[in-house]
């Protein structure tokens, strides 16, 4: 069976540096959570399967898709369009300049070729599904006006609308309460099981990706040090995954 994403021996360099080490992953539609430390090289990584470096950076290695092997040359057909990205901070991330509606309009313009009016329904239908209040008054929002969980949702909503099949989720809780990550998490589970998308999500939290994916990969220094089903987390026999578990917060510690 052919994977929906496989990466192959996957490095990136600046200069002399190397950033990712020999980084290889064959998934499918199912939940993979990568995790490990600030630095480690989990934001890096999503970003290289996108293809969206910094300048300066150099990639080598084989990122398949869905079979195909993706390249600068044909990476725009599915980025954006069956491969989306959401960002740590949506805040940083949407254009400060276009109301939210405006925003995913554009995306199912331009990756679906709705029409003005049906893009305007669907964006109003999107922005309900992602459990907005009042879908009609946050898409005329400018992203300044937005609260850090409602921003989130607006993102999620965003990289729904070209209805992809593979979701890259960067630290898609970092920034919001308890209580908001819970609604997001729940939302990005409910979606990901109608949509049967395969999902990449990268966090720092190792009891938020034990509930919520299928494997884990663990990140230490830019390599992948041990990969394991998500429900045998707690049995992880690496030294660093024992680290990055006794590092948890917990109440009367």
């Amino acid at each position: 069976m052919t994977s929906l994403l496989q990466l192959d021996d996957v490095r990136v360099r600046f200069g002399e540096h190397e950033i990712l080490h020999g980084i290889d992953i064959a998934m499918g539609r199912e939940r993979i959570g990568i995790v490990g430390e600030s630095g480690a090289g989990k934001s890096m990584l999503g970003r290289a399967v996108m293809r969206l470096l910094p300048p300066g950076a150099a990639l080598s290695g084989r990122i398949a898709f869905d079979g195909v092997t993706l390249d600068a040359r044909n990476v725009g057909a599915v980025r954006g369009r069956r491969i989306a990205l959401i960002p740590q901070d949506p805040r940083f991330s949407l254009n400060p300049a276009m109301t939210v509606g405006d925003q995913i309009a554009e995306v199912l313009r331009v990756h679906r070729r709705f029409a003005a009016g049906d893009a305007r329904r669907e964006t109003l239908r999107l922005l309900d599904a992602v459990r907005m209040h009042d879908p009609a008054l946050v898409a005329r929002r400018y992203p300044h006006q937005l609260s850090g969980g409602i921003g989130q949702r607006a993102m999620i909503a965003m990289m729904l609308a070209p209805d992809p099949d593979l979701l890259i989720a960067d630290e898609p809780t970092s920034a919001l309460d308890a209580s908001v990550a819970g609604g997001i998490l729940a939302l990005l589970d409910s979606e990901v099981a109608r949509r049967r998308m395969g999902i990449v999500l990268i966090s720092h939290d190792l009891d938020l990706v034990a509930s919520f994916c299928d494997r884990v990969l663990v990140m230490k220094d830019g390599e992948i040090v041990e990969r394991l089903p998500a429900s045998r987390l707690a049995g992880a026999r690496h030294p660093y995954t024992h680290q990055l578990l006794d590092a948890r917060l917990r109440l009367g510690r």
